[in-house]
């Protein structure tokens, strides 16, 4: 199994990528962008009706770990140093997100990471940078998650 499919395959992909309903969808190898997409569920909202800013923080993460995961087929993935995040509108619970993360400049010491949430018609959610730390992307085995 390759590190597309781990996304998608339930239990045996990231953890964290279930629980927020990550879809991978493309990676655009010409641009370092990859496209994600996630169904707002009911749990992830606040009393507002919108996701909880955090949450917010963990699709924006998802999109922008993915864009440096595919990047570097699979072998790579960035350990966060700082995120900073603009909330733009609120994004309501049953929305279709489109997420688009990408790799502006990876280095040996430091990766530099952007991401947007998007809605169906292009308005824009919430956008962040991120600046990370290329790490070995740890397998589910190696870290006692796997079967």
């Amino acid at each position: 199994m390759d590190w597309r499919d781990q996304i998608q395959e339930g239990a045996d992909g990231s953890p964290h990528s279930n629980l927020l309903g990550s879809k991978f969808v493309d990676f655009d190898e010409a641009t370092q962008t990859a496209t994600m997409r996630f169904t707002v569920r009911k749990e992830m909202t606040t009393w507002r009706g919108g996701v909880q800013g955090g949450l917010i923080a963990g699709y924006l993460d998802d999109v922008m770990g993915y864009a440096f995961v595919a990047a570097t087929g699979g072998e790579m993935a960035p350990l966060n140093l700082e995120l900073s995040m603009s909330l733009i509108r609120l994004v309501p619970e049953g929305a279709e997100i489109i997420g688009k993360g990408r790799v502006v400049k990876a280095g040996r010491r430091v990766v530099f990471l952007e991401g947007e949430l998007l809605a169906e018609d292009g308005t824009i959610y919430a956008r962040a940078t991120s600046t990370a730390i290329p790490t070995a992307r740890p397998s589910p085995t190696e870290t006692g998650m796997g079967l």
